[in-house]
């Protein structure tokens, strides 16, 4: 190893170590009776649904589209979920999945560029820079896995700490609600039923045993579910109203176009994508004993770029590994990417059956909002993880972080502050994962590879 990397903390490049005939299954690999697995998928689905159908909801109340409309958004959405959960779980060949317990669900990175780019060009063209954005990323997926020596833990650590504060205000206002001078804003009974979740999970995770300790997130669920129901807190109504069968409409917006800024625009959001995935992916290689090297890193990035082109034809959106699920692998324990395969069996069932949708969208705010805390905080906790590999002692490894969250939080407590710069400006530097990723990596880059210390220390073994 070079000097220059031993000052980055960067371990040794890892490679997947090869089943032998013989050898025990690796935990990753292992099947699950399916009872089990329909559960444990189950519980997969519930933590990041409402993360995943928030993007079309935001981005259909900020496009002007009707109600129907952002309907077939959501079930476009959880069926291209669902599709990328399975091939990111199982596989396709040399060509796409890093075959890990990763669940793929609609990126928020992407929401304020095709916002900007329906204001400009219109929606076709929102869908035609995805689709190039996507036919980019499958392109660009093995280059950018080999710079994975310019991702070493202080950079990933600082993205995925930032991407959990910063996901924190989501839950609190799925709890409280989001609009402060609204009546019912914060009120008791709200708080109380999120407070209960939190304790019951809390509860269950010191005291259960078996199965149970590996499903205390589904339960909270069910539990405060219950509760609400008996409150008068949940109305299942919609679901009577809901069709069985949908299925979602191709280019519904008409032909693609491909105005050039708007595809710029697209692929620098892969590559922000791009980033986040690979900090998630070398996160679950390590929590799951089973370490990312170049090519599975590289079929990890495919499928985001993959993502891209089908949610391009399908009015869908960019996927990416979603951060609370990452954070339930290393909550229950499970490593098995086959319970993930489940989760993408029962997504593609919710984008196909409306009614299945709409009874898990009917799922109390406060019940979700209170999962969604521990597992953003959970997404925080291993970010902070990471950050406790690094060498600080005569390094500037310190600032790297302190700026790289600096930058991160700036659009997390302040969203309009870059209001007043151009639209590339806002697209790169607008939310807090980019921010996060680009100021960490130039400054690592700056520190450890242009301009090296004179004596750096001794890598950590």
């Amino acid at each position: 190893m070079t000097r220059t990397e031993a000052t980055a903390g960067e371990p040794a490049q890892k490679k997947s170590a090869p089943t032998t005939p013989g050898a025990a299954r690796h935990p990753v690999d292992e099947r699950l009776p399916p009872a089990r697995l329909g559960a444990l998928g189950a519980q997969h689905v519930a933590v990041m649904y409402s993360g995943c159908v928030a993007v079309p909801l935001v981005f259909g109340a900020a496009a002007g589209l009707d109600t129907a409309t952002i309907g077939l958004l959501v079930a476009a959405d959880l069926l291209v979920a669902g599709l990328l959960t399975i091939v990111q779980s199982l596989g396709i060949g040399r060509l796409f999945g890093v075959r890990l317990p990763v669940v793929a669900g609609a990126s928020f990175t992407a929401v304020t560029p095709m916002i900007t780019i329906h204001g400009e060009y219109g929606l076709p063209a929102v869908y035609g820079a995805m689709l190039a954005a996507g036919v980019f990323g499958m392109l660009m997926a093995w280059p950018f896995a080999r710079l994975v020596r310019f991702f070493p833990p202080v950079v990933r650590g600082t993205a995925v700490t930032v991407i959990g504060l910063s996901l924190v205000g989501t839950a609190v206002g799925l709890i409280a609600g989001d609009d402060p001078t609204a009546p019912g804003y914060a009120a008791k009974d709200r708080l109380a039923l999120a407070a209960g979740v939190l304790l019951l999970i809390a509860v269950l995770t010191r005291f259960a045993r078996g199965f149970l300790a590996q499903i205390v997130v589904l339960a909270g669920l069910v539990a405060g579910t219950g509760a609400a129901a008996a409150l008068g807190m949940a109305d299942f109504s919609a679901v009577g109203d809901a069709d069985w069968l949908g299925l979602p409409e191709p280019f519904h917006f008409g032909a693609p176009t491909f105005p050039v800024a708007a595809v710029v625009s697209m692929c620098v959001v892969m590559l922000v994508v791009f980033a986040e995935s690979t900090a998630y992916l070398m996160a679950v290689g390590d929590m799951t004993g089973r370490p990312v090297g170049v090519g599975d890193l590289a079929r990890g990035l495919a499928a985001d770029g993959l993502s891209a082109g089908l949610a391009g034809a399908a009015t869908s959106f960019p996927d990416t590994v979603f951060a609370q699920n990452v954070s339930l692998v290393r909550m229950t324990g499970v490593r098995s990417r086959y319970t993930v395969t489940a989760a993408g069996v029962l997504l593609i069932l919710l984008g196909l059956c409306p009614k299945l949708g709409a009874a898990v969208a009917a799922l109390p705010g406060p019940v979700i909002g209170a999962v969604s805390l521990v597992m953003f905080a959970m997404v925080a906790l291993t970010g902070i993880r990471t950050l406790g590999e690094v060498a600080y002692e005569g390094t500037h490894n310190g600032l790297i972080v302190a700026l790289g969250l600096a930058a991160g939080m700036v659009p997390a407590v302040a969203p309009g502050i870059y209001a007043g710069f151009p639209s590339w400006f806002r697209i790169v530097a607008g939310g807090s994962i980019s921010s996060a990723v680009i100021v960490a990596f130039l400054l690592n880059l700056f520190f450890h590879h242009l301009a090296p210390a004179a004596n750096p220390p001794k890598e950590p073994s």
